[in-house]
């Protein structure tokens, strides 16, 4: 095996080795068709290693990392900074139980890490494990994951284990958007970092096991001018943290805005015919329950839209303060004219460590993200943002009533209205006195007053 010139790119050694007869113009001239090698397939010009001890090496026109023990995760990044990029590249992994990136757009914190410095910023993620999340988008040491491969399954086949995958990935302007061996992936609509270094991981292993396990990048390229975006076929989910809008691909796509993030346009209280004169406040581009004695519409009551939905896709994000309270209901029909809360499905929003709701119910039925009193949201804690960070929910619809929760885009349950399984269900909870509860053939949304203080924003949805 032929071993460039530059063996190792570490900590220990230094970061540029400048050698005669070593063009420097590999990594700088563009191609007639706008194409700029960011590897010249025999060095490591251009490059810094930081973070981790894991070392780089060029091995038969490659950049090889390899997996280190008691190391953090390791990076190259390239010393130059970009800002609109389209990137491609063939990476290869060993091992299943691990997982590399390629960071986009990204940053060093130069103190941390024991002055060892630690990446952050926009990961596209290399992803062998049964999940198999490859080419969704993970924020390094920031925000965690923006988009797995839950929004998007069809793409998880994309990815080949041990094999050198291809990968797209385009930054223009605030969208990124990967491809995995031609296949469409992710879009993410994000306003955080206009620009920052490429970079490429060697994740830390707590398995023995994995030490000496190899990652592989080569065929590194990059356009940054005239660039021409790659069609992204439509019905693909998006990802737009950009608050209160809608990208044109989302128009295009069929999305509209439920809130419009100043006004209560398209909402009134439930059981009433406008919007309620206290309990709610518009302000800042959200739209916050205000606490009141923690009960059931006692104070502004729930809010519903003017319109109802049969199949539909919603998202939204909400913020809870500690000890809160509330839900996002759907298929409300406001026929029913009870007392507390109108009556409808219900995806629980809830501070499951500190509300005692949490602890009712059977089996977990009542916590963040459930469908409550009904099924338990399958979550994993990496899955749950800090009490006063935003998390993201999304419930799909589907035409044959097949209904998913989502939480911080991680599918959490999946059920079927009208069927056996959810009747059965339905029967041993507390709305089995509720003649065909949850199965009305359309219903508004509702964002519910429980007393406690819950903003929203980013609310929209799609008619399927």
């Amino acid at each position: 095996m032929r071993i460039s010139k530059i063996k190792r790119l570490s900590r220990q050694v230094p970061l540029v080795y400048l050698m005669a007869g070593v063009a420097l113009t590999a990594c700088t001239t563009a191609s007639h068709d706008g194409w700029e090698p960011l590897f010249d397939g025999e060095t490591l010009t251009g490059w810094q290693a930081v973070g981790g001890e894991a070392p780089y090496a060029v091995e038969d026109g490659a950049i090889v990392g390899t997996m280190t023990a008691e190391t953090p995760n390791s990076f190259l990044i390239t010393e130059k900074e970009y800002g609109d990029f389209i990137l491609e590249l063939d990476v290869k992994l060993e091992g299943e139980t691990t997982n590399s990136g390629i960071q986009t757009r990204s940053h060093l914190d130069k103190e941390a890490n024991n002055g060892r410095g630690r990446v952050y910023g926009r990961q596209v993620e290399i992803d062998p494990a049964p999940r198999a999340w490859t080419g969704g988008i993970y924020d390094e040491a920031r925000r965690g994951w923006l988009y797995p491969l839950d929004l998007n399954e069809s793409a998880k086949s994309a990815y080949k284990k041990e094999e050198f995958n291809h990968i797209r990935i385009e930054a223009i302007g605030n969208e990124t958007k990967t491809w995995v061996n031609d296949v469409p992936v992710a879009y993410v609509v994000d306003t955080l970092d206009a620009t920052g270094f490429i970079g490429l991981q060697v994740h830390g292993i707590n398995d023995e096991a994995l030490a000496g396990k190899k990652v592989y990048f080569k065929n590194i390229r990059i356009q940054t001018e005239n660039l021409k975006p790659q069609d992204f076929p439509a019905g693909i989910y998006t990802v737009n943290l950009t608050p209160n809008s809608l990208s044109a691909y989302e128009k295009q796509g069929g999305y509209e805005l439920l809130f419009d993030g100043s006004s209560p346009a398209g909402w009134v209280g439930a059981y009433k015919d406008s919007f309620p004169e206290k309990g709610w406040e518009i302000k800042d581009g959200t739209i916050t329950v205000l606490p009141s004695d923690g009960a059931e519409s006692t104070n502004g009551g729930d809010i519903v839209t003017v319109d109802q939905y049969s199949a539909f896709d919603l998202s939204f994000e909400f913020k809870l303060t500690e000890g809160a309270n509330s839900g996002v209901k759907y298929f409300v029909t406001l026929s029913e004219n009870n007392r507390g809360s109108a009556i409808g499905l219900e995806y629980q929003v809830l501070d499951d460590e500190r509300h005692p709701d949490a602890k009712m119910g059977r089996d977990g039925n009542r916590t963040l993200a459930s469908l409550y009193d009904l099924i338990t949201a399958q979550k994993n804690r990496r899955a749950i943002r800090k009490i006063g960070e935003w998390n993201k929910g999304r419930v799909v619809v589907q035409p044959d009533n097949t209904v998913t929760h989502y939480l911080n885009g991680e599918k959490v349950l999946e059920y079927k209205r009208g069927s056996d399984v959810y009747k059965q269900l339905v029967s041993e909870s507390k709305y089995k006195n509720w003649d065909n509860f949850g199965q009305a053939e359309e219903g508004h949304i509702l964002l519910q007053d429980h007393g406690d203080r819950v903003s929203f924003i980013n609310i929209k949805i799609k008619r399927l």
